[in-house]
């Protein structure tokens, strides 16, 4: 496995917890049937996996440990949701019998793994014949922004040189298509989709994020830890996206690619 880039500090799940069908996963609605068995891999705070289980009979959610899996798990618990269960799995080797599930579902994760093409092989192992694998990631050299600070520009410089560190693709989106193929998947969907802040409520959520992010989350450990910045840089980098949110002409793009798959 791949160190996660991101970690799981408040300011991150205040991101992921944001997450549900209609804005991360809505490629993939037309394939929901009320009978059918799910696997979420990566399951995170577990938004747009009770979102699923609204629409399925029966998910599982996974997590690359107890503690993370737990976040997913009190959820659940949370909002009475009772046709999910839980396991902690590695992606590539799945603990799953071959052909057990209907969908095969990843979102922001194949970006964070240390082999994304053997994680399609595996998800396609245990999807049924006729099934669907289905994976959506972000593609962070295409994200776009205005105004055009340069902070933001070091922001983006020194997240993709720590994904990459970490074994990861931050650039995964583009590549989605083509680990599906190289996974032996013959019929493949393509597509594509985006988030995008430009109101002021939409600016000062985003932007008020990731101020806090590149101070307290993995990645600003990491990125001190290795040189790659001083605090200092991180500050100066946290007041620029303070400043992006708080501008009336602020506008944040952020595109992904998406894949179903074909088991």
């Amino acid at each position: 496995m791949a160190t996660y880039t991101h970690g799981h500090h408040e300011s991150v799940l205040r991101s992921h917890s944001n997450r549900t069908i209609a804005n991360s996963a809505e490629y993939l609605r037309p394939h929901l049937g009320a009978d059918a068995r799910l696997l979420d891999i990566g399951a995170g705070p577990g938004t747009i996996t009770m979102d699923f289980a609204q629409h399925v009979a029966q998910v599982t959610a996974t997590e690359i440990g107890e503690e993370e899996l737990a976040l997913s798990q009190r959820l659940a618990v949370e909002r009475g949701v009772r046709n999910i269960d839980f396991s902690v799995e590695d992606v590539h080797a799945l603990t799953f019998p071959d052909d057990t599930f209907d969908i095969v579902h990843a979102h922001q994760v194949l970006q964070h793994v240390a082999d994304p093409v053997q994680s399609l092989r595996e998800m396609r192992r245990v999807a049924k014949p006729g099934g669907i694998v289905a994976a959506r990631d972000a593609d962070y050299a295409a994200f776009h922004w205005f105004p055009l600070l340069p902070e933001l520009d070091e922001w983006l410089r020194l997240y993709r040189a720590a994904a990459y560190a970490n074994g990861g693709e931050p650039d995964a989106g583009r590549r989605l298509l083509s680990w599906a193929r190289a996974a032996g998947f013959e019929h493949v969907t393509a597509t594509a989709s985006t988030w995008c802040y430009a109101s002021s409520e939409d600016r000062a959520w985003w932007g008020g994020m990731w101020a806090d992010r590149i101070l307290d989350s993995a990645l600003a450990r990491q990125l001190v830890d290795s040189g790659m910045a001083t605090r200092a840089d991180l500050e100066t980098i946290s007041s620029a996206w303070r400043r992006w949110a708080d501008d009336g002409d602020g506008w944040y793009l952020v595109p992904h690619g998406e894949i179903i798959a074909r088991a």
